[in-house]
């Protein structure tokens, strides 16, 4: 595979796409996507030479990185068909809070969906480069996971792993026996680390990079009040998302990588902060977010991408 690889990297100005965590709020990005495929007529696969994601985001990377999916067939994966096997619960739960005795969701019903996309492949036997983020959190260091370092990795568990966000779902243990927690700890933008192992396994620095977010919770809270909170009424604030926000490293990227950087993303507005919203109200605030940013930045990637 690495072979392969080296001989794709000799052409020159490599794509990467990267895709933020979020939940459900990922379904933008592939909303996007959708219409990039109808503009470009050409396949997402066909497009990007490497793809990068966590939690959330890391499936959406292993769909297309594997599978060589149409955007319309992952955004199927994100339906109510398989939205109600992957959060699945034994128990009763308040779906306004994330104050609970234990992980939301159990993990049967999204390794059941992961077993149906990806089987038991491992990341060596993916189409185009790929790679996630996850947490060990016995050794409490960042783990990476990708075609070339790691290419006996099964997809299965290179994504379960960075998708295990706490309080949603337990946290994940890998064949070797570690245990694995969401990426997004690390950082929910992974267009940085990203970059450091795109630029050794495409084997170029010229690289071109399209960061694609999954929603901003700008909604204003009140200073004054926020003096009389203690660990509760943080956590019933966002504390969480304040702690995950990672737009600074937008900045960062924009900085460094300059013109060969673009970056998808805006305000929720009315979307739900929390990950896991599937009402149909919220499904087509998201869906329109994602509209809205092709309707925005469309004329701007195809351009990007066509340079």
């Amino acid at each position: 595979m690495r072979n392969f690889f080296s001989f794709l990297s000799r052409f020159s100005n490599k794509k990467i796409i990267c895709f933020d965590g979020g939940g459900v709020r990922t379904i933008a990005s592939i909303v996007f996507l959708q219409k990039l495929e109808a503009a470009s007529g050409k396949k997402i696969v066909d497009i990007f030479d490497m793809f990068i994601g966590t939690s959330a985001g890391s499936f959406n990377a292993a769909c297309f990185a594997f599978g060589g999916l149409g955007a319309d067939k992952v955004k199927k994966y994100w339906s109510h068909q398989y939205l109600d096997k992957i959060m699945k619960s034994s128990f009763f739960w308040d779906k306004a809070s994330l104050i609970q005795a234990r992980p939301r969701y159990e993990d049967e019903g999204r390794l059941e969906v992961l077993q149906e996309i990806f089987g038991e492949n491992t990341l060596k036997q993916s189409n185009k480069p790929f790679l996630s983020l996850s947490y060990d959190i016995e050794k409490r260091i960042h783990v990476i996971h990708d075609s070339i370092n790691t290419p006996d990795i099964r997809f299965i568990d290179a994504v379960a792993a960075s998708s295990a966000a706490p309080m949603y779902f337990p946290t994940y243990q890998m064949p070797d026996k570690s245990w694995m927690i969401d990426g997004s700890i690390v950082t929910n933008n992974p267009t940085l680390i990203g970059y450091l192992y795109a630029k050794k396994i495409l084997e170029t620095e010229n690289i071109k990079i399209l960061s694609i977010g999954s929603g901003q919770n700008k909604n204003k809270i009140n200073g004054d009040t926020s003096t009389k909170w203690g660990g509760v009424g943080w956590l019933r604030n966002d504390i969480m998302g304040m702690l995950l926000d990672s737009e600074i490293h937008n900045e960062i990227s924009s900085d460094i990588f300059k013109d060969n950087y673009l970056r998808i993303n805006s305000p929720l507005g009315k979307i739900n902060r929390f990950l896991d919203d599937d009402s149909e109200e919220n499904l087509e605030r998201i869906h329109l977010m994602g509209m809205e940013w092709w309707s925005k930045h469309g004329d701007s990637v195809l351009k990007f991408l066509e340079e």
